[in-house]
This record gives C-alpha cells, sequence and structure tokens, in this order.
C-alpha cells in the first residue's frame, strides 16, 4: 500500500538481509529507519527467489535457511520499529539545501531522509524470458517467473523449465501440491545442486513428477487463460502437455534501475564507495552490500553487515553534526538500552 509521504532519519533503499540488519545497527544509534523494497515482502532474494535454500556461512549458524535468516532478522529489528515501503520502486532523488534528501517512489511515495543507504543487493531483477512468441500473452494468466506462493499451484499441472537450483527445488516443493508436476530441461544433465537432481530423478522413477530432458518449451496453447504447453524433444519430436501454469525459471538479469540516475559513481553496474564508510561521491548517501563496488570486494551477506554497521556510524554524524557519538557494546547494555 502506498504512503503519500514519510519523514525518517535514514532511508534504506531495499528490504534484504543487509537493508534488515543496517535498521538494527541504525537502532542502536537511535536512528529512525524507512525502508522501501520493490519486492512485495522484506527479505529480497533470500525471500523472493529461494527461501528454502541453506546458507552456511552466517556467523553462528551452521546452516539457517535463507527465509528463516529473514524471519530472524526481522525479529531482531522488532524493538527498532522500522516502518515500510513495499512493492514501490526508489525512482527519483533530489538532495535539499539542509543535506537532506527526498526520494520519490514509483507510485508517487515521497519519502524525506537526513541520509540513505542503498541495499539494494544487486539491483532491480528482470526473468530471463524464453524466446516463445506468444509468452507475453499468459503473462499474469498461468505463465509466472518467480513462485511467491506455492499454495496457488494446488492441484494444477505445472511444467517448470529450467536446469539450476530453482528449477529443481521448485520441482522437489511442488510435487507435494501440484497435481502434476513437469520439469523441462533442454539438456541431460543439470546446473543445479546434485543433492536436488538427485532427489528429483528419485521422484520422477516413482511416478512423482515427470523429467523431460533434452526438451525446450516451443509454443505456448489456450485462448486468453494458459491450457497446454507444447514441447519439443531432441529425437521424439513435438510433445503436447495440458497445463494451468508454465513457469521457465531461467534466472534473474540484474539492472540497477532508476538507481543508475542518482548522480552516483557507477562501474559496471555497482556503486563506487569509500571503504572508510561505505560512503558515496555524494555525501549523505552511502551504499552497501552487493549493489556497491570497491578493491577486494566479496559479495557476501556477512560483509554487507559489515559495511552497514560502519556506514550507520558515519550517517549519523552527517546527521547530527554536533551530537557526541558514543560507542556502546550490547554485550554491556542490552538492546532495550538502545530503544
Amino acid at each position: 500500500m502506498s504512503q503519500n509521504s514519510v519523514d525518517t532519519d535514514l532511508l534504506i533503499i531495499g528490504a534484504g538481509p543487509v537493508g534488515l540488519f543496517t535498521v538494527f545497527e541504525a537502532g542502536l544509534l537511535k536512528m529512525r529507519c524507512h525502508l522501501i523494497d520493490a519486492l512485495p515482502i522484506p527479505g529480497g532474494q533470500c525471500a523472493e527467489i529461494y527461501p528454502k535454500k541453506p546458507i552456511y556461512d552466517i556467523p553462528g549458524y551452521p546452516s539457517v535457511l535463507a527465509g528463516e535468516l529473514i524471519d530472524n532478522l526481522m525479529k531482531q529489528i522488532e524493538p527498532f520499529k522500522p516502518t515500510f515501503t513495499f512493492g514501490e520502486r526508489a525512482q527519483a532523488l533530489q538532495k535539499l539545501d539542509d543535506g537532506s534528501f527526498i526520494v520519490t517512489s514509483s507510485r508517487g511515495t515521497t519519502i524525506k531522509a537526513k541520509a540513505v543507504a542503498i541495499a539494494a543487493g544487486l539491483g532491480c531483477f528482470e526473468p530471463r524470458k524464453p524466446a516463445l512468441e506468444n509468452l507475453e500473452k499468459f503473462e499474469d494468466k498461468g505463465v509466472d517467473y518467480i513462485i511467491r506462493d506455492p499454495e496457488v499451484y494446488r492441484d494444477k499441472k505445472v511444467v517448470i523449465a529450467g536446469g539450476g537450483d530453482s528449477a529443481l527445488d521448485w520441482t522437489i516443493f511442488l510435487s507435494d501440491i501440484a497435481e502434476e508436476v513437469t520439469l523441462v530441461h533442454r539438456r541431460n544433465s543439470f546446473r543445479g545442486a546434485l543433492d536436488s537432481a538427485e532427489k528429483v530423478a528419485a521422484l520422477a522413477e516413482q511416478g512423482k513428477v515427470n523429467l523431460l530432458t533434452d526438451t525446450e518449451a516451443k509454443s505456448l496453447n489456450g485462448n486468453g487463460v494458459l491450457k497446454g504447453v507444447t514441447l519439443k524433444h531432441k529425437t521424439q519430436g513435438e510433445i503436447n502437455l495440458q497445463a494451468d501454469n508454465f513457469i521457465p525459471l531461467f534466472g534473474l538479469s540484474p539492472k540497477l534501475g532508476p538507481i543508475a540516475d542518482f548522480g552516483l559513481n557507477i562501474d559496471k553496474n555497482a556503486i563506487e564507495v569509500d571503504t572508510t564508510d561505505y560512503s558515496t561521491n555524494i555525501p549523505g548517501i552511502y551504499a552497501i552490500g552487493d549493489i556497491n563496488t570497491y578493491p577486494g570486494k566479496l559479495k557476501l551477506i556477512l560483509c554487507g553487515f559489515h559495511e552497514g554497521t560502519l556506514a550507520v556510524q558515519s550517517a549519523f554524524k552527517y546527521m547530527f553534526p554536533d551530537k557526541k557519538l558514543s560507542f556502546k557494546y550490547t554485550t554491556v547494555q542490552g538492546v532495550n538500552g538502545f530503544e
């Protein structure tokens, strides 16, 4: 839901794991935070693309599901009462004479902030689409590029195309939900995890999913709503399948989107920063997480956590140059002492 106007201390563009943890670090400095994200839920890629995928390099967690990590981060920042604008993209940025900023969203929401932290991951994602003549005709009418709610496919006939982790994982997951799941891949080997490929093969042997390798989608059939998919097998020729849903999972192509027009120094679709505090060439704007670039950059969540921590220390000084910033440990102060 669009909010007409928001006033905050720190605007965080992107509500992925790095953006969420930055709320915690800013909250320790008593900075109010508002987050804007084009996705309908918090969590970025972790929630939208691979919520069931285990992550192994988060300190203190030998293994944690991506979705579970987001749930925990949301609980961690709850005491600081951040506010959110979901389903809207940060479209335009204006710097005011007093050093603050106004960001306007794709739906007209205006957000005034004393400083801005861009934590937009790899930017705006656009699905890589197969070259099917009538594909767009069936978008949102049976064709989906991202699975948001698995229950949509309950008791439906679903055709998934792809050979990576997402295609394998969702084939496994939907095998217990959909009436029929068919996985189509143009090769006979998969790019995804071997364990997942073996699970799909086992499900196929049990008759719980249909597995068609050396096969690719040729055309979609239906009158306004998807009714079937025509496939082309390498040796068997055309195969016609009834289908309620066609889900091509060929990955997402990242683009900076409107952020590219903010006046920031850009290098190969990433924002250049000073590693002292991850500030950009515009004072008061910081870039943290996968969206930034600097010598030795590693695109890891834990590195983004570090970057966000240093950025908010600098942002506090930018916002409140006359206030004294004293660093305090949460082990001594607890979280409630910072609220």
